[in-house]
């Protein structure tokens, strides 16, 4: 994932309308365990390419507070109830009236993305969008 980040960035930011604006990118965090085990945030790496691309700052402004399950073996409620009340503002987070432009790298159900939101929204944020690299289409 790390050499392609750049690109994979480049192809995210054309599904952004020129006319899109934010006033932050934020990436979905990993559990601390889960970053130190694989080295990396895949949605960070891919929101830092897209902060440089778009000139907007890169904002870590959310913690994951607890592991999760995996959530590749749940189904939907199950992972709505995984996620639920998992993240939370980092203390110096400034997102307060901001447009917030969240990043993560796949999306299946929307339960992270949705989560994250909600501590965003709690966080103060004005508004928040959700940008994937990928979807899961589960309907096959």
């Amino acid at each position: 994932m790390k050499p392609l980040a750049r690109t994979l960035a480049g192809f995210m930011e054309r599904a952004l309308s020129i006319d899109d604006s934010y006033d932050a990118i934020v990436p979905v965090p990993l559990h601390w365990r889960k970053h130190w085990e694989r080295g990396f945030n895949q949605a960070s790496l891919l929101a830092g390419h897209l902060s440089k691309r778009r000139g907007v700052p890169l904002v870590h402004a959310l913690r994951r507070k607890r592991s999760t399950a995996v959530q590749a073996s749940l189904a939907v409620a199950g992972r709505r109830r995984n996620v639920a009340g998992a993240f939370e503002i980092r203390p110096k987070a400034r997102i307060q009236g901001k447009r917030i432009l969240l990043i993560d790298d796949v999306m299946t159900t929307g339960a992270t993305a949705g989560a994250c939101a909600v501590a965003l929204k709690r966080g103060g944020a004005k508004s928040v969008s959700l940008l994937t690299l990928a979807r899961v289409d589960r309907q096959f």
